[in-house]
């Protein structure tokens, strides 16, 4: 039990609310009919619906269907607003996720590099780029800007680019506990981190579900959000430069892959282990949706922007008229807002009453004394006359 003591003024104030309330009571009180209290609404999702294998989605009258050849071993849409989930398939499967996690990668550095800061590469920063990788075109001997680095790792997944950025964050293993401690922060419990570029590496692992976490934090943030949704840009090589493209094509309309319109961008990746892999956002009718997709079963490798596609097309549509069945914003962090907020609303409106003087606090205190005395000098006669 917390036991708080009021201020004098308080105490006073108190008191003239207490009186004010007995005074405006009618004599005699006669008892309310006691009225059934209305339900309580049940919650707005089961939180384990998501644990459950298999197609998880609650819809309404008027929801379309969901699209029925969408071949992702795992996927999930949701509204980057509210963090609901609209809908998902296996969200919590366990799969790795290729480049993709080079979003977990940005939200952990970004914070900590300066965007105009430059850096002269050395070779031994690339030299633990693993083969078959995709790179940017970093060389040692170089002066790169930590913005060109970035624009590396987000429209040409540029390994090189982030070998670079890692150690200027304080080395490889380092970022790989930092993107680990945001992971968690972020209430993404399925994934493991072992190589921040998402190279291929034994036990790294994420999830559609925490992916569309990833790409949810990363529209929060303004600089992960121009870079991810810059299409073209140049990249510098000594006294010139050379144009790359983002390789998410839903966002350029690159090999015969149109153009989503409304496009955020986020990241895209492929490794022969993980397949292909995607996470995206658009925007339409003031409405954001984050989707992710992991590995399609079905068509080539360009299958990943269709079913991508597919879910955000269902998505606009289907928001009005479904429940959610879930959310991206773990129970834990809504427990801490509300802690937060409460200290600070208790804290205003003690300020704001102890802005006034006590002297109408008195005032009320007086009058409603000399209003209840005047009523027991009335009943002491009414009952004299009866006797």
């Amino acid at each position: 039990m917390v036991i708080r003591y009021l201020s004098r003024s308080s105490s006073v104030r108190t008191a003239a609310l207490a009186v004010a309330a007995l005074v405006l009571l009618p004599t005699p009180v006669a008892a309310a009919a006691a009225e059934p209290s209305p339900p309580k609404p049940g919650p707005a999702y089961s939180s384990d619906l998501l644990d459950r294998p298999g197609v998880q989605a609650r819809p309404g009258t008027g929801a379309p269907a969901l699209p029925d050849d969408v071949s992702a071993l795992s996927w999930l849409v949701a509204d980057a607003r509210s963090g609901e989930v609209l809908a998902a398939h296996n969200a919590h499967r366990q799969l790795p996720p290729a480049s993709t996690l080079k979003s977990l990668f940005a939200l952990t550095a970004l914070p900590h590099l300066d965007a105009v800061a430059r850096h002269k590469v050395t070779q031994s920063e690339l030299d633990g780029v693993g083969d078959g990788s995709s790179l940017v075109g970093v060389e040692a001997g170089r002066s790169y800007s930590v913005a060109d680095l970035w624009r590396g790792v987000f429209l040409s997944s540029g390994n090189d680019a982030v070998h670079v950025l890692a150690k200027l964050n304080g080395g490889w293993q380092q970022t790989v506990r930092q993107m680990r401690a945001k992971a968690r922060e972020l209430g993404a419990r399925d994934t493991h981190v072992v190589s921040p570029d998402g190279y291929d590496a034994a036990g790294q692992v994420s999830s559609a579900y925490d992916l569309a976490v990833f790409g949810r934090a990363g529209l929060a943030d303004p600089e992960f959000s121009r870079y991810c949704s810059t299409a073209v840009a140049k990249f510098p090589n000594g006294n010139w430069s050379y144009p790359i493209q983002n390789t998410n094509r839903l966002l350029t309309g690159a090999d015969g892959v149109a153009r989503y319109p409304g496009l955020l961008g986020i990241k895209n990746g492929y490794t022969s282990h993980a397949g292909n892999t995607l996470v995206s956002a658009a925007q339409r009718d003031g409405r954001t949706l984050v989707v992710s997709v992991m590995n399609p079963q079905a068509g080539g490798g360009y299958r990943v922007y269709e079913e991508a596609r597919e879910l955000l097309d269902w998505g606009f549509k289907a928001a009005p008229h479904v429940r959610p069945v879930g959310s991206l914003i773990p129970e834990s962090q809504k427990r801490d807002a509300g802690r937060a907020a409460a200290p600070d609303a208790e804290l205003a409106a003690h300020s704001v009453g102890d802005e006034g003087s006590d002297w109408t606090s008195i005032l009320l205190v007086s009058a409603g004394c000399a209003v209840l005395l005047a009523g027991a000098v009335v009943v002491v006669r009414r009952r004299r006359a009866r006797a």
